[in-house]
């Protein structure tokens, strides 16, 4: 078990130690396109606020670039997916990935969470095995089960496309208790459930509810070494979004990626060894750092574009630089929470928290919302606001860009 901790001195001059590095004898090689290696924390953060903030492009193309972006159906003002979108898409508003959805090339499944994979990433993930997680149990079917799962399936075949109403008037299966403890419709449970063993897909989505249509898969991989390959590249899919990352943090990364591909669960031990002698490693207090490598020379580029490190930018809870909390407090020091399920009385950052990144430094947070048809906003600090003009020019500005997104005005 990795039993990293966060430095009781976070301070920036801290070198880091390459000497102790578990990477491969090229390691240096592969950072090298990179510019250089990491030689300090500021340089750890740097990394990480480069490595998916590129410079905003097309939906498509940032789509492509990341492989997968999480998705939440949460409005605190927006849901997480266009929140995590808009700081990497030209003139992205709210709603714009659902709008687009079907000729954007990319699907609803579970990655290392739920969300939007490109078809490449998802054809890696499936076919998967019987099971139905993370679909409340990965028990296999029943035989009654598998009745009412082929009388799905011929339904949907049917009609083309099926919305979980309609199913459910047809079918009327009752309730059951679902993944958060609450009560469901059994029909759309079940589809659920056929939707992440990939027998269905979403089609697109009406006032936010799942339409499904048929969907089917590749064959999988024919061998062993076939079934390695595929599995290191899933991860090396997640480690290129939310690298650099601690060792801690790279062996809970290798193990959610048993969402994407629950066939291949009994292999994540040796998926994690195979990781850590894969990436490049730096070594800064006490703690092994892994480092994505790029696999072609649009994304290297799109990457590493300089940015205004005066731009104020108010992160989704999500946002692959915030996702990793442990990483988080060590690269930022502090503790980021998200307090959406949080009972009122004992949140301490409010009930969706957007973590705040000005100079490559994460200094606070904001919670908005949308009242009366404006956008109220309130601000946290880690310390205290900036007495800067710069910043508070660059916080109006986000402020304005974030109204522009949800298409308010001013």
């Amino acid at each position: 078990m990795d039993t990293d901790a966060p430095p009781a001195d976070s301070t920036n001059a801290n070198p880091i130690n390459t000497s102790s590095s578990r990477s491969t004898p090229n390691a240096s090689a592969k950072y090298n396109s990179l510019n250089e290696m990491p030689t300090t924390l500021d340089d750890l953060r740097h990394l990480a606020v480069k490595q998916t903030l590129f410079r905003p492009t097309t939906l498509k193309r940032a789509l492509r670039k990341f492989g997968f972006v999480q998705a939440d159906p949460i409005r605190s003002p927006a849901r997480a997916q266009d929140l995590i979108l808009r700081h990497r898409v030209k003139d992205y508003r709210a709603g714009d990935l659902e709008r687009n959805y079907a000729r954007l090339g990319v699907e609803e499944d579970f990655f290392i969470n739920y969300g939007f994979v490109t078809k490449s990433v998802q054809a890696m993930m499936h076919p998967r095995a019987d099971c139905r997680y993370p679909a409340q149990s990965r028990v296999p079917w029943s035989a009654s089960q598998n009745k009412r799962v082929q009388l799905l399936f011929d339904f949907v075949r049917e009609r083309g496309e099926v919305h979980p109403r309609d199913a459910d008037v047809h079918f009327s299966h009752g309730k059951v208790k679902n993944y958060w403890g609450g009560n469901s419709n059994a029909t759309t449970h079940l589809l659920d459930a056929m939707h992440y063993q990939g027998l269905l897909r979403v089609a697109r989505r009406e006032n936010g509810i799942r339409v499904y249509a048929l969907q089917e898969h590749g064959p999988g991989p024919s061998d062993e070494a076939a079934c390695r390959a595929r599995l290191d590249a899933l991860i090396d899919v997640a480690v290129r979004i939310y690298a650099p990352l601690p060792r801690t943090s790279l062996v809970s990364l290798v193990r959610r990626v048993r969402a994407a591909a629950p066939q291949w669960e009994d292999q994540l031990t040796s998926a994690v060894q195979r990781a850590k002698q894969r990436y490049s490693t730096v070594h800064h207090n006490k703690i092994d750092w892994y480092l994505a490598h790029e696999t072609n020379d649009e994304t290297r580029s799109a990457r590493y574009e300089p940015q205004n490190q005066d731009t104020v930018r108010l992160l989704a809870p999500f946002d692959p630089i915030v996702f990793d909390r442990y990483r988080f407090e060590l690269l930022w020091g502090w503790a980021y929470r998200f307090e959406a399920y949080t009972p009122v009385s004992k949140r301490k950052l409010g009930y969706y928290a957007m973590p705040l990144l000005w100079r490559e430094r994460i200094i606070g947070w904001a919670n908005l919302s949308v009242k009366n048809g404006g956008l109220k906003s309130e601000f946290g600090y880690v310390k205290s606001q900036p007495n800067d003009r710069v910043f508070k020019r660059e916080l109006d500005a986000e402020v304005d860009r974030v109204r522009a997104f949800l298409g308010l005005h001013a």
